[in-house]
């Protein structure tokens, strides 16, 4: 059953091009796990809204492990610890 995430990204102060940076690597392996983004987006309304919000889908949960394990993306850890002070996600379910 496909899995499909809105994950909400806080940056560090001042590091908001850092996190697109880290953000346009990680995601760029998605398709290797047969993952997409559906929507990738960076709010307008003030610092306290996170700095971009993606909603991913994957086939399934195995394909999300392997992601997550991926070395290429554990590989940036440091990249992301510079870059977010912020992560959450949820699992959605798409309507309309």
């Amino acid at each position: 059953m496909a899995v499909t995430l809105c994950v909400l990204l806080w940056s560090r102060v001042g590091r908001d091009q850092e996190l697109a940076d880290y953000e346009d690597a990680v995601l760029a392996l998605l398709p290797h796990h047969g993952g997409r983004v559906l929507n990738r987006v960076r709010p307008t309304g003030g610092a306290a809204e996170p700095a971009e919000v993606h909603l991913l889908q994957f086939p399934d949960d195995a394909a999300l492990e392997a992601y997550m394990v991926d070395e290429r993306r554990t590989a940036l850890a440091r990249e992301r610890e510079l870059a977010i002070e912020r992560t959450e996600i949820l699992r959605v379910k798409v309507v309309g």
